[in-house]
């Protein structure tokens, strides 16, 4: 009896032995696939410039920090535009990332509400102290309620527009309060828009008839605008909630 036992105890032992190498290899193993994972973007190139949780990378125009008016909710990046002022919102103000961009891929969605006004803009100059706004310099791609908001009766202020300059075409902006998908392309002086999934603006910067678009719209008398090839993002603060969600750009 007790020699059965003592051959159970040493078969036993000589088992876990010879398994226990292998069980440490498999734990490494995994170990090993997990932090590689985690390392790994998801999209080889992309760059998130908003985390879903924090403002961080991001700026009021002219100052140091974000104000309280932006708020993250969700996973969103929230205008909460209850406190106005004039016709943006009190601690509020348009948003500027933290880092410039030349050739880009900039891909983002936004919902506006009702009666609702904003707007994306690139190659913003953050220089306060020559251009009062994010919009002196940076070209916008409208956000609009187009069935509330009167800027819809003009031609070139609607959403999907390159502001007061193309009009978008066609139409595929979805109503006030539903999620908008964004793409801004621009490449080597070639700038398009896309629109959930559809191509509604297409031209190209810098050259002769750009400076004819500009020279025919509101900004005829901001000799700078659009002339910069390499700037920051904005976001803008017109006075009306609106909602920002995964925001991210690739350098082209």
């Amino acid at each position: 009896m007790l020699r059965n036992i003592l051959l159970g105890i040493i078969l036993s032992t000589v088992l876990v032995s010879c398994q226990s190498p292998q069980s440490e290899n498999d734990m490494a193993t995994t170990e090993n696939e997990n932090t590689q994972a985690q390392a790994t973007p998801v999209e080889e190139g992309w760059e998130n410039l908003f985390d879903g949780k924090t403002t961080q990378g991001w700026h009021t125009y002219g100052k140091d920090s974000i104000g309280k008016a932006w708020k993250v909710e969700d996973g969103t990046l929230r205008l909460d535009a209850s406190s106005k002022k004039d016709w943006q919102t009190s601690e509020g103000g348009d948003i500027v990332t933290a880092q410039k961009f030349d050739n880009f891929h900039l891909q983002l969605e936004w919902r506006i509400a009702r009666n609702g006004n904003s707007g994306i803009m690139i190659y913003v100059q953050e220089d306060p102290a020559k251009y009062e706004y994010a919009w002196h310099t940076g070209p916008e791609m409208q956000v609009l309620d187009n069935e509330g908001h009167p800027d819809a009766k003009i031609k070139t202020h609607r959403a999907g527009d390159l502001y007061d300059l193309i009009a978008s075409s066609p139409e595929t902006v979805k109503p006030a309060g539903e999620w908008n998908a964004v793409e801004i392309i621009s490449n080597q002086g070639q700038l398009e828009f896309y629109l959930n999934g559809t191509k509604v603006v297409s031209t190209t910067m810098w050259d002769d008839n750009w400076r004819k678009l500009i020279a025919g719209s509101k900004f005829k008398d901001m000799p700078d605008f659009g002339a910069f090839k390499s700037g920051k993002i904005a976001l803008q603060d017109h006075g009306d909630d609106v909602w920002f969600r995964n925001i991210r750009i690739k350098r082209l």
